[in-house]
């Protein structure tokens, strides 16, 4: 990703297709606000969005537990599987607690997102790998960066984020994710925090305050293939390959206002 341009962020949203990708996840966003549900039961749907997102995360590196069982479940310290769900539970609760600090110091907040979600402390835990050091990163094949490379773009990245932007939140959230996704900056668990850094900033740009709309959901429902596809797209790096991936990135938003839109009819049946 070229930070060169003053607002590069921007001259995304302006390639084709884009701006059609935005507008409908905006109105999406808006209907699912406008539930009357919403009004006396916010804290709920937040709160099981924040549960379907982890599982929807966790599905995509590997770990494609039935949601009951995620729920159900109270010790994630098992096989691997057990582990990465645990991770992406943990996850799920902590990004609500970092937006305040993403905008002025983005690089602490992944580096607190690895550690909460490895959930231990290694050597390699809370920072960026080092030369010569292995990655686990289910799902994800694309040759890896170097480590000098990892540590220019998320320099790149930060700076992005610090800056600002005029660009919709769809725009900036799919671009940090994908960077994440291509960097792999972590020996562990890149792909959980690169779909929660995606997550934080749908929820700090205001675009989603509540943490009501689970992109995760969206992506495991689109499926694997798919988003891997498209996340090839980013990796080319070419304005219809971007286009792709920010388009695939709100196809995944608007399919988690859907999943919390039952979850609100169910509340308002008294069936959930």
């Amino acid at each position: 990703m070229s930070t060169h341009a003053a607002d590069p962020l921007a001259a995304l949203a302006a390639l084709p297709g884009v701006p059609d990708a935005v507008d409908s996840v905006r109105k999406a966003v808006d209907r699912v606000y406008g539930h009357r549900v919403m009004r006396r039961r916010s804290n709920e749907i937040s709160s099981e969005a924040a549960l379907r997102g982890a599982r929807a995360s966790a599905a995509l590196s590997g770990a494609d537990w039935a949601l009951e069982e995620v729920r159900r479940r109270t010790d994630f310290g098992g096989d691997p599987e057990a582990r990465t769900v645990g991770a992406a539970l943990r996850l799920g609760v902590e990004v609500g607690q970092l937006l305040s600090i993403w905008r002025q110091s983005p690089l602490r907040v992944l580096a607190r997102l690895h550690l909460v979600a490895a959930g231990d402390t290694a050597d390699s835990v809370g920072r960026p790998r080092k030369a010569g050091e292995a990655v686990d990163e289910p799902l994800i094949e694309a040759p890896l960066p170097d480590a000098a490379e990892v540590a220019a773009r998320l320099d790149g990245l930060a700076e992005l984020v610090v800056a600002g932007t005029s660009a919709p939140a769809l725009v900036t959230a799919a671009v940090v994710h994908g960077e994440l996704l291509a960097l792999r900056p972590f020996t562990t668990y890149s792909g959980l925090v690169a779909r929660s850094a995606e997550r934080l900033v749908l929820i700090g740009s205001g675009l989603d305050p509540k943490a009501i709309c689970p992109a995760e959901v969206g992506h495991a429902e689109l499926g694997r293939a798919a988003y891997v596809a498209a996340f090839d797209g980013y990796l080319s790096g070419t304005p219809q390959g971007m286009a792709q991936w920010i388009a695939h990135c709100g196809r995944a938003v608007e399919l988690g206002v859907r999943e919390s839109t039952a979850v609100c009819e169910a509340l308002q049946r008294g069936a959930a």
